[in-house]
């Protein structure tokens, strides 16, 4: 493909004219190759995904950006893996701070994609750590509600994990309340329940590549152990760390044995993993839906909400809205070294 045919595309046309993996400067709708790749280390890297793009989007979101003093200094289109759309990468080199996720999430609805503002990415192709909830992040449901549906008190068990979740209620004093309410239930009922988990999509070809490329994966939850050691052997998990529920005659007695694994414990998971690894910190990435997570995501490397509360996704570094978790790897394959240039 010939540079000028690259050089003016017209305003609706599809971005077939970028070259996959290679960066380019845009100016008076013009593109022109980068002679060097973007620093990893320094300035912001936006990720716009989810969507058809055209010129008209770049013109968009360099404008948006402009607005909020950052000047695009690089643009490039890329596609982690096959099964995912293109996405577009604005790496803007000056830049003091990253737009509040709230405001990108609202400014690219209305152009119906997703866009994310990271610094320092993580490489998908150097070992790494992920570290994820469980309950509406790993799977689509809420473990504990789904219990209290068994016990017919799911109204009562579940307005109270929202406001956990939401962070208005203290999340280890939350978790004793709701327990209490399932005395009673049978084992064999909780089994049941751990055989049919609904697996987030994307979240095991998400896990597949990831192992691929020598990552370690734990599950850091505030749920319970049968659940998440029913995900660690669906989804090939390295680790789980969740709360023990105490059984009495195949009962649940309605406590938590040991350490509750609340906001606080994520983070101290998190942080203990990555020590035991020896990766630096920008290797390690955390996910998850809750305000008990946030500690966890600031401990990371990257902290990414998933189908988050608005607090989570304001609060978190960056933020996956809708759709397939394997949408992370955007964020983990930014074409930034020789392996992702292919």
């Amino acid at each position: 493909m010939s540079q000028t045919n690259m050089a003016q595309p017209g305003a609706e046309q599809p971005l077939t004219q970028l070259v996959l993996n290679k960066w380019f400067s845009y100016q008076d709708e013009v593109f022109l190759p980068l002679k060097n790749l973007p620093n990893k280390h320094q300035g912001l890297f936006s990720i716009a995904f989810a969507g058809n793009f055209s010129i008209t989007h770049i013109k968009a979101i360099i404008d948006f950006f402009a607005k909020h003093n950052q000047t695009v200094t690089g643009l490039c289109q890329y596609q982690p893996d096959l099964s995912l759309p293109a996405a577009l990468c604005f790496y803007i080199k000056q830049a003091e701070l990253p737009i509040n996720p709230l405001v990108l999430q609202q400014f690219s609805s209305t152009l119906d994609f997703q866009l994310v503002q990271i610094a320092c990415p993580p490489n998908l192709y150097e070992p790494g750590l992920l570290v994820m909830d469980m309950d509406s992040t790993a799977i689509t449901i809420e473990c504990i509600d789904e219990i209290a549906r068994l016990a017919n008190v799911y109204d009562e068990v579940a307005s109270v994990t929202a406001l956990a979740m939401a962070g208005k209620l203290d999340f280890s004093e939350s978790l004793n309340q709701r327990v209490a309410k399932l005395t009673g239930i049978e084992k064999s009922l909780i089994d049941e329940l751990k055989n049919n988990l609904p697996l987030m999509p994307g979240i095991k070809m998400l896990c597949q590549i990831l192992k691929q490329h020598q990552w370690h994966l734990a599950i850091a939850s505030g749920g319970f152990v049968p659940f998440a050691e029913q995900v660690q052997a669906l989804i090939n998990l390295d680790e789980v760390h969740a709360n023990v529920l105490e059984f009495k005659d195949n009962k649940l007695t309605g406590k938590v044995l040991g350490t509750i694994v609340d906001a606080q414990q994520k983070a101290v998971i998190l942080e203990s993993l990555q020590q035991q690894l020896g990766l630096i910190k920008s290797q390690t990435v955390a996910i998850g839906d809750g305000a008990n997570d946030l500690k966890m995501m600031a401990t990371a490397g990257l902290g990414v909400a998933v189908h988050g509360k608005a607090k989570v996704v304001e609060q978190a570094q960056a933020a996956i809205c809708q759709g397939s978790l394997l949408q992370l790897l955007y964020m983990l394959a930014i074409p930034l070294n020789s392996e992702a240039i292919v």
